[in-house]
């Protein structure tokens, strides 16, 4: 990941090396022209989506998936979320024929053992319960532990689209990377707010409309938060990960050692048990969750998981548009640049305007009108860069259901809950 063929990733490296070898890789940059999309998922019963499920069933069936040809790269999540990741394409139309096709294998592999794909951003009905006992995991969990119970909730209840566009050129410019670096950062709320779909835990609403956002909020901020300023993106994410505290140490032997107070700048100056690499970097950036991770290309992490088997190329479509076309871009950035606020107010995802974001979707001030003009110049773009009717047609409808009326899929979650009996409070 960091280093060539002719350099020894096992080597000790200082702070300034550490620093270039961030700069370097994390944001490749030339003409965009190509997109992706990673898919998480939740596993229910095909027959009765609250029904809990035995990890030996989960496992039987996930193993039946890594055998399948698929195109995507397979991993899985600790709770047992599945994941799918796109290979880069050059066209919307291509990454999402690909990513149809995995997923139909996919769903035909988990039919014999009952059970199906759920879109949702967090698990609706069960709590957290870690399947995967790999010790990355063991560490992650000890880890997140001391920040409270929140850690367990990200690790084994949540699932998301994340959508991967090019970093951008070098140039200034809607298609500059500093440019798409801060507009990912404005777009933002509204992708938190537009697919929102996550009300509630252990089957009762959290008064959140992303209780998967709500989650990411309550997490370390030294490793959940987005780097402060947006001017020199190379430069605010190479201290922003050098500042990060230290996950953990890998080791031969479990469990890894999960260090306190230790950041990677510490280490490469020598304060950790032993010398600091470059793969130990490349492991560190691994373990960093802002909401935009630079990983050579940008990756927007915001998005909950959507309902319906397709449910997830809406967004992966209108983000690609609202970036890869500069009059699209240019319009997206001056519907979300009056969101802002101020900057002091603090950073993603805990300043007020992702907050309101993720607790009332898209009633909260000024966001349906900053989503619907993003929605137009996206489907805009759609139309006249000629992306399949099927994609079109998907991004309009979502418009019209969901943007133009203010509402979020959590709104139909909530409003499919039964009613409680006259005079009785559903939250008693």
């Amino acid at each position: 990941m960091l280093l060539d063929g002719e350099r020894d990733r096992t080597r000790a490296i200082d702070a300034a090396e550490a620093e270039d070898l961030i700069r370097g890789i994390c944001f490749k940059t030339g003409p965009p022209r190509r997109t992706g999309v990673e898919v998480e998922w939740l596993l229910q019963d095909l027959h009765d989506p609250a029904a809990p499920l035995r990890p030996g069933r989960i496992t039987a069936a996930l193993t039946a998936v890594r055998a399948l040809p698929l195109r995507s790269a397979l991993t899985f999540e600790p709770g047992g979320q599945l994941e799918l990741s796109s290979p880069p394409a050059d066209s919307l139309s291509d990454g999402v024929a690909v990513m149809r096709a995995d997923l139909a294998l996919v769903q035909g592999s988990l039919k014999p053992h009952a059970l199906s794909l759920s879109g949702h951003g967090h698990d609706p009905w069960h709590a957290p319960r870690r399947l995967l006992d790999a010790p990355r995991y063991t560490a992650m969990e000890a880890y997140f532990d001391r920040f409270g119970p929140e850690g367990r909730a990200m690790m084994c209840s949540t699932a998301s689209v994340q959508v991967c566009v090019d970093a951008g050129q070098e140039e200034p410019g809607p298609l500059g990377h500093a440019d798409r670096w801060r507009l990912a950062h404005l777009l933002g709320p509204v992708l938190v707010a537009a697919f929102a779909n996550s009300p509630l835990r252990q089957g009762s609403p959290t008064g959140w409309k992303s209780t998967r956002q709500a989650v990411w909020t309550a997490l370390d901020p030294g490793r959940a938060l987005a780097p402060a300023g947006h001017a020199d993106p190379r430069s605010a994410w190479a201290g922003y990960a050098l500042d990060a505290p230290v996950l953990c140490i890998r080791r031969d032997e479990r469990p890894w050692d999960v260090p306190v107070g230790l950041t990677f700048r510490d280490w490469v100056r020598g304060k950790g048990p032993r010398a600091a690499t470059a793969d130990d970097l490349a492991y560190h950036l691994t373990t960093l969750f802002p909401p935009v991770r630079p990983r050579g290309h940008l990756e927007l992490r915001m998005i909950d998981a959507q309902p319906g088997e397709e449910g997830w190329i809406v967004p992966l479509a209108v983000t690609s548009a609202l970036f890869d076309d500069p009059e699209a871009a240019e319009r997206a950035y001056h519907a979300v640049a009056q969101l802002s606020g101020d900057e002091n107010d603090g950073r993603a995802p805990r300043s007020p305007l992702w907050r309101n974001a993720a607790r009332y979707g898209l009633a909260a001030p000024g966001l349906q009108a900053a989503a619907d003009l993003c929605f137009t110049a996206a489907l805009e773009s759609l139309a006249g860069s000629g992306a399949a009717p099927s994609v079109q047609s998907a991004v309009a409808r979502f418009h019209e259901r969901y943007v133009s009326r203010g509402r979020c899929p959590a709104d139909d979650v909530l409003a499919s809950l039964p009613v409680p009996p006259s005079g009785k409070d559903s939250s008693s």
